[in-house]
């Protein structure tokens, strides 16, 4: 049971935007703007950074909500995802998603982690400055968003199916503001 009264049976963040759509609007700008509006790295990519991070946090809602959106956009190589979120070093992942995400593991603990060895090995690998700049801003907006979610128990589905349409949702329509119940 949440914290807070927020609508019934709605799970996770689109609940306490419905509560509060004055600021849910900017949230799910940013999400928007984070995951899907142009960038270097693909949406799959920035939603695995999401579910990661999400993760890392131990926020189920929102790890398996991005997870499943992960899943959507890499279609065939879906099994990345769990990969992934299992054992980093061991994903079939390339080498510049590997050290993106390990960035993004330093940002969810402490963004003071981040060293300049961190960065020059993504560069290595060739990580431009927005791929590492997008990276961060997802692993500290996240980390954010699952803070948001957890601190108020926001109800968390437990059947993967209910996931799963999220994830649908994510990469079709986007984050859109969820309208009130009429």
């Amino acid at each position: 049971m949440a914290h807070i009264n927020v609508p019934d049976g709605v799970p996770g963040i689109r609940s306490l935007v419905m509560y509060r759509p004055d600021t849910g609007k900017h949230l799910y700008d940013l999400a928007h703007v984070l995951l899907r509006e142009p960038s270097p790295l693909t949406p799959a990519e920035r939603e695995l950074i999401a579910a990661y991070v999400s993760s890392r946090n131990n926020c189920i809602f929102c790890m398996s909500s991005h997870a499943a959106a992960a899943r959507e956009l890499y279609r065939d190589d879906r099994h990345v995802v769990d990969c992934v979120i299992g054992n980093l070093d061991e994903a079939p992942v390339s080498d510049k998603m590997k050290a993106l995400l390990n960035i993004a593991g330093k940002v969810q603990r402490n963004g003071k982690e981040v060293t300049t060895d961190d960065i020059l090995k993504a560069q290595q690998y060739g990580a431009e400055d927005r791929d590492i700049h997008d990276t961060v801003l997802i692993a500290a907006a996240f980390s954010m968003f699952n803070r948001y979610v957890d601190g108020l128990a926001t109800l968390t589905p437990t059947d993967p199916k209910v996931y799963e349409e999220m994830g649908r949702r994510m990469t079709t329509i986007g984050y859109v503001l969820p309208q009130p119940a009429k």
